[in-house]
């Protein structure tokens, strides 16, 4: 049989369960990403196809996840309709200025102590498991933008979905640092300084001004453009968040900046341009059904090749360490991290358990392995591929349960206050 027909046919149903699944599965236990990554496992071991090897195709798989990525973040920045300030988004800073180092240090010395990796492979370990991603789980970020700034999301909805937006760019640096030891050793006379100057100062610096800069300038644009024919917020062409997230992406990296933070931030910058209009509701949308498609044959191809040999080998210890890094690294980590915040005792354990690992991970994986010298790179792929796994799995069965049962206590909650203030008022 020509694969070409069988490709075209399964791309067609593929696509069809994209649309559908999500409905169908939203108040059950199991969720989107699950169902194709054993739709991948099983496609991979019952057909005869080329085996979807990260190592032999890490071009594809950097591209890949590198448009995923970015496109997800622009539809996480254009969703929240909080105003960004010190104390509004205080669960997100605390999540990653706290929670995201305590992460790394603990996952950087599981790296080097349980597992035997290498510092610099240990740096990149705790650098590609740094990033937080709701896609996969997608009952714990915040639904789609609101038309009236007063309505605000669940506390939990919003760190969850901020955070990822902002960590996904965060872990760059480290990234970075674990490439420099890789190439020129521990000593850090050999990589420190530029690291600091370049990789840190320069990148964020850059990032944040073009993706502010950027961002006004197309909200300017979208809702108070002299002429109506370039107002294209009066034209409701969903299409237009794929050019704010190139255009952002595209010049900070010329730069040499951090492209995935530019984008999250233009994105913020083109919400608070006015916050009232509709078009940010059919820009999201635009941007969400992308994302799910990616977000399907990311994890199809990576299913196929759990089922193909990437976790051929894996030892109880890789499992055990993967185990700790989904139910006691995050978990404490966020606990500790937003203690003292403005979250509820539930919300904190909300935030603080769905920490989901996914396409970030992927993607500073293979530009790392791609750009450094790492003599680990098996190990490395099956640690990574392990949490992922596992984050889908342990994150898609209990996001549906968990998120409904904090919705119903926080909606009891509302109904007891607005009893009180009933019988105060009689």
């Amino acid at each position: 049989m020509e694969p070409g027909p069988l490709l075209y046919a399964g791309a067609g149903l593929a696509t069809l369960a994209a649309a559908l699944l999500p409905r169908l599965l939203s108040k059950a236990p199991i969720s989107m990403p699950m169902v194709f990554l054993g739709a991948g496992a099983l496609t991979f071991t019952v057909v005869d196809l080329p085996a979807p090897d990260p190592v032999a195709h890490s071009g594809l798989l950097l591209h890949l996840t590198e448009i995923c990525v970015i496109i997800s973040l622009m539809g996480a920045g254009l969703a929240l309709n909080r105003h960004v300030s010190l104390h509004g988004w205080g669960s997100t800073w605390r999540l990653l200025a706290i929670t995201m180092p305590l992460s790394m240090l603990a996952v950087g010395l599981l790296g080097w102590g349980a597992l035997g990796l290498s510092v610099a492979a240990s740096v990149l370990l705790a650098a590609a498991l740094a990033p937080t991603d709701p896609v996969l789980a997608s009952e714990v970020q915040v639904a789609e933008p609101a038309e009236h700034p007063e309505s605000d999301e669940d506390e939990a909805r919003f760190a969850l979905t901020s955070e990822a937006g902002l960590n996904d760019g965060l872990a760059f640096p480290f990234t970075y640092a674990a490439i420099a030891i890789s190439v020129a050793g521990v000593a850090p006379s050999g990589w420190l300084g530029h690291w600091l100057a370049v990789d840190v100062l320069w990148r964020l610096a850059s990032a944040l001004a073009i993706g502010l800069l950027i961002g006004w300038a197309l909200g300017k644009l979208f809702f108070s453009a002299p002429s109506e024919k370039f107002r294209l917020a009066e034209h409701a062409e969903g299409f237009v968040a794929l050019a704010a997230t190139f255009l952002a992406y595209g010049v900070t990296e010329l730069v040499e900046g951090y492209g995935f933070i530019a984008v999250f931030v233009c994105a913020c910058a083109i919400r608070s341009g006015e916050r009232r209009h509709g078009y940010h509701r059919v820009l999201h949308q635009y941007v969400e059904q992308i994302e799910r498609m990616l977000t399907v044959v990311i994890v199809f191809l990576l299913g196929g090749a759990a089922a193909t040999g990437l976790l051929s080998g894996v030892s109880w210890t890789q499992i055990l360490v993967a185990a700790v890094v989904l139910l006691v690294v995050r978990p404490l980590a966020g606990w500790i991290g937003l203690l003292r915040g403005n979250t509820g005792p539930r919300e904190r354990k909300v935030i603080a358990f769905f920490g989901v690992r996914g396409v970030g991970s992927l993607f500073y994986l293979v530009y790392a392995l791609q750009h450094g010298e790492f003599a680990e790179q098996t190990a490395l792929w099956q640690m990574v591929g392990l949490v992922v796994i596992g984050s889908i799995l342990l994150h898609g069965l209990s996001a549906s349960p968990v998120m409904w049962l904090l919705d119903r206590k926080r909606e009891q909650k509302a109904e007891a206050r607005h009893d009180d203030a009933s019988h105060t008022h009689v």
